[in-house]
Formats: C-alpha cells, sequence, structure tokens
C-alpha cells in the first residue's frame, strides 16, 4: 500500500508513525509530502541579501543616464537554484520529523515537496503517485472552518482514495 502524508510540520510524528506503518505494511511505502507556496517577494528580498546589479554611468555619457549591468549580482547563484535551495530547506524543516519516525519503524519512506497550493498540491500528488491513502493533518483551530473549508476537509470532499484525518489541536510547530 502507497500512503501520503501531507504535512505542514505541525503533525506529530509518534500519531502519524502509529497509523502510517500499519497501513503502510511491511511491502508498502509511505511518501511525507509537504507543499510550500512561495511568497513573491521571496528572490527581491533575496537580492537584498546578495545585492542589486550595479548601476553603471559610462563616463563619455552627453546625458546623465543610468544603464543597468547586465551581469548577476556577484555571487547570486540564480533563480532557480536559490528557489530549489528554499523548498529542499522547507521539505527537510518539515518532513525529516515524520520520516525518521517512520524509518526507526523500518518503514519505507520517502520526502517531496511541491510548490503551490495546499490542497490542490496535495490531490495533484496523490493523483500522479496513485497512493492508496491519504493521512494529513487537522487542526480544528480555524474559527471560519466549517463556513471556508480547511485543508484536510477540502482533501476529505475531493480524493479519489481514503483520507485519514489526524487531529493536531494544541499541537505548535
Amino acid at each position: 500500500m502507497h500512503v501520503l502524508v501531507a504535512t505542514d510540520g505541525q503533525l506529530d510524528p509518534a500519531a502519524v508513525t502509529r497509523f502510517a506503518a500499519p497501513l503502510a505494511g511491511e511491502a508498502g511505502t509511505v511518501t511525507v509530502l509537504t507543499v510550500v507556496e512561495i511568497p513573491r517577494t521571496l528572490l527581491q528580498d533575496l537580492r537584498t541579501v546578495f545585492g542589486e546589479p550595479e548601476l553603471i554611468v559610462p563616463p563619455d555619457a552627453e546625458a546623465v543616464t543610468t544603464v543597468q549591468n547586465p551581469e548577476p549580482p556577484k555571487g547570486w547563484p540564480g533563480d532557480d537554484a536559490i528557489i530549489q535551495r528554499y523548498l529542499d530547506d522547507k521539505r527537510l524543516e518539515r518532513c525529516h520529523p515524520v520520516v525518521a519516525a517512520l524509518q526507526e519503524r523500518g518503514v519505507a519512506v520517502t520526502s517531496k515537496v511541491v510548490e503551490g497550493g495546499a490542497a490542490p498540491g496535495i490531490l495533484q500528488v496523490a493523483r500522479t503517485e496513485e497512493v492508496d491513502v491519504i493521512v494529513v493533518g487537522s487542526h480544528g483551530a480555524g474559527l471560519f472552518e466549517g463556513l471556508l473549508g480547511s485543508t484536510g476537509t477540502k482533501i476529505t470532499r475531493l480524493a479519489k482514495c481514503p483520507v485519514l484525518l489526524l487531529r493536531t489541536e494544541g499541537r505548535t510547530g
């Protein structure tokens, strides 16, 4: 059986292991997934760390104008590399505790990160990887949760496979 565990970093590794390990069984696998929404200001914020491209004023210019240096800032690894590093860091931060707990139980486990909205990202991975069951946490803290719907509620309504909702009330990062 292939079990998909979706986490935002707040799932209790012991609770996940208690349910996911028996579901996966000896021959099954678990994929621990986190979904990250990249803030639109991420690259702009990182450029402030690495610096902006220099403005160059040609010495023989008749008018006072500036030309932006086409070279990237010194030390800038590139936008794609920065985004991938950010995603990998979030994957490790959020998934590692659950992965480690499952590994201790001898479960075959991998971790994955995708970019986008939580519910759509989880449902897409569940479809593409043909998982048998989704394990997801429910914080139960939202005042308007019943009206607007939580991620767990959306997944439960839209998933094509069974969903195990783990209560994570009172747990913080």
